[in-house]
């Protein structure tokens, strides 16, 4: 549609973003509320932040472009460019505070938090003012569903503006549908589904142990499937078996399909129960559930019903889903258990979720293709296709998925790499290049010990900070910016 323009549209996506930093700042009023609510100081920070990012949007939305076309290079530019804006800006308050932390620390942490990976640099969480507890949580609950999806959904003159370009962009996925004809119907229909969910999670949480704030944190944070926890503690704080049940069920929740469950809230339950991928999900959380629980009763750890049961369900969908919450003494469970946890990071849950990953859907078409090609070498004049859904997949889709593959492993290598050669232990370097691109924090070593990534190297932190918005934005979104024919033609 807009093939005859040679030039990016860089005032119209300044414009763009100055309408998202208007929303950032609107978000930034919730950690400054409760910071007022819980007489903080820190107050001061979020009110400067807020203000800051005010100015900065008025200034951006002021600017006046010679068009308003967007077209391809345009949408692919602004969705990486607003996870980095959204993260320098975000990183303001923490600045501005006076828990001593450097600008790559900052930015470490709030663009940890936008693409929900929930690696952390903050040493002490119990010691960190509560308005910057519900900040981290609510950076992650904007970038669960993504924040371009919420642009869409909230400004509907992107719907002529390169609006579906802007949607293939963001969402996850090997495919992409509309469940509306309109982008910003669908965008809308996407984050209403997202807003409910976590609302009821919010209120299941606050019958429990917990007090309002925390079920607000706990409530953000698993819905989005990041993972941030309001205390050193983690989970470990509460010794609940309802609470466990409560996130458990929120996190598996986070790993479907956000589509297949906007239908079934609509009364349409059939492209939920005939979804492939969906009923891969089920059977890899079932069945590491119960090698985990053979495992962890193997090494002597099971010393009641719920050690068995809810326990290594809770890790096992932890862990496919991204949160990354942990079980205080997973380590312990034994190798099996611990090779599960690994080849789950990588995998991930369903596409179009809110987790990370490489995605089952994917995984799924290329072991089909697999399987088809063993076929071939008995039998090679045999016709084959790849069946999802019930119907037949094209060659472009299983070439682009079994790419994907490659190349998620290739960054995983490289950074990894990186890593070693600025003196990172091996296992270390490339579990934490893992983390990062499956967007997992999982917090701890596979040894089980707390991993805090402050004493990371700097250069590591920015290197895990560019692999974290790789592995949220699905690589190419980002990768493509490092070609000299995205900015040639």
């Amino acid at each position: 549609m807009f093939s005859g323009r040679k030039y990016i549209n860089i005032v119209m996506l300044l414009r763009v973003i100055g309408w998202l930093l208007l929303i950032e700042a609107g978000f930034m009023a919730i950690p400054l509320v409760t910071s007022l609510i819980y007489r903080e100081p820190t107050y001061i920070s979020f009110a400067i932040g807020m203000g800051i990012t005010l100015v900065a949007g008025c200034i951006m939305m002021g600017l006046k472009p010679r068009s308003r076309e967007m077209g391809k290079r345009e949408a692919i530019l602004l969705t990486a460019m607003v996870w980095v804006v959204f993260s320098l800006f975000g990183m303001i308050p923490f600045l501005l505070s006076s828990i001593h932390i450097t600008v790559t620390d900052a930015f470490f942490e709030t663009i940890s938090g936008f693409t929900t990976t929930g690696l952390s640099v903050i040493k002490s969480i119990d010691a960190l003012p509560r308005g910057f507890v519900i900040w981290r949580c609510v950076m992650q609950w904007i970038g669960g569903m993504g924040i371009i999806l919420f642009t869409l959904a909230v400004l509907p003159m992107l719907n002529y503006q390169g609006g579906m370009q802007l949607f293939n962009a963001e969402v996850s996925g090997i495919t992409h549908s509309k469940l509306r004809p309109r982008v910003s119907s669908t965008a809308k229909g996407l984050w209403t589904v997202y807003f409910c969910l976590t609302a009821a999670i919010i209120i299941l949480l606050s019958f429990s142990e917990m007090n309002i704030f925390e079920a607000v944190c706990y409530g953000l944070s698993t819905m989005s499937t990041g993972g941030f926890a309001t205390s050193d503690m983690g989970m470990g704080a509460w010794d609940s078996t309802y609470i466990k049940i409560v996130v458990a069920i929120f996190m598996f929740l986070g790993g479907v399909n956000f589509a297949l469950m906007f239908q079934a809230g609509t009364g349409n339950f059939k492209p939920l129960r005939h979804n492939t991928a969906f009923k891969w999900y089920v059977c890899i959380v079932f069945i590491a559930t119960a090698i985990m629980a053979i495992s962890l009763s193997l090494e002597g750890h099971a010393e009641n019903w719920d050690d068995v049961t809810i326990d290594p369900l809770f890790q096992a969908i932890s862990v496919m889903s991204s949160t990354g919450l942990t079980e205080p003494d997973f380590a312990k469970w034994g190798s099996p258990a611990l090779c599960l946890i690994v080849a789950m990071m990588f995998i991930g849950a369903c596409a179009g979720s809110t987790c990370g990953g490489a995605k089952i859907d994917r995984f799924m078409v290329c072991l089909k293709n697999i399987k088809n090609e063993f076929f071939r070498i008995m039998h090679p004049n045999a016709v084959l296709t790849v069946r999802v859904n019930g119907m037949g997949t094209s060659p472009d889709i299983i070439q682009k998925a079994i790419m994907f593959i490659i190349i998620y492993v290739l960054v995983i290598g490289a950074a990894g790499t990186v890593f070693v050669c600025l003196g990172i232990p091996m296992v270390d370097a490339y579990f934490s290049a893992l983390e990062a691109i499956s967007n997992t924090g999982i917090s701890v070593s596979l040894e089980g010990i707390p991993t805090n990534y402050s004493a990371f190297p700097p250069l590591g932190k920015w290197v895990l900070s560019l692999v974290m918005l790789i592995g949220r934005l699905e690589l190419y979104t980002v990768l493509l910016l490092f070609t000299g024919t995205f900015w040639t033609k």
